[in-house]
């Protein structure tokens, strides 16, 4: 069983950057690959970045060159750096443990309550 809790979403202009924060209990959080994913109302849920235990990072389209994501696994902590935010980028953000073996395009594993990020002038 893994919780996790995220925290850093709030209200930010266009342009501006934020640092989302997910922490991990478990002793085997080395081994999961870690996400993020974002809902906007009325949209599905969409994969927005992840890193495997190696450290391999993958991002959406939308996102590449503006988020990035990092893991502490001394910390059990998963970041979400998101600077040049946009107006679209608004939406409750998820973090994401899973096994390795499932694809991130499958919504499934262990999931944060989510935290808001609204990007709005």
């Amino acid at each position: 069983q893994v919780q996790l809790v995220e925290s850093g979403g709030g209200l930010v202009q266009p342009g501006g950057s934020l640092s989302l924060s997910c922490a991990a209990s478990g002793s085997i959080f080395s081994r999961y690959t870690m996400g993020w994913y974002r809902q906007a109302p009325g949209k599905q849920r969409e994969l927005v970045a992840f890193i495997t235990s190696g450290g391999r990072t993958n991002y959406a389209a939308s996102v590449k060159g503006r988020f990035t994501i990092s893991r502490d696994n001394a910390k059990n902590t998963v970041n979400l750096q998101m600077n040049s935010l946009k107006p679209e980028d608004t939406a409750v953000y998820y973090c994401n443990a899973r096994n390795p073996v499932m694809p991130v395009t499958i919504l499934t594993g262990y999931w944060g309550q989510g935290t808001q990020v609204t990007v709005s002038s």
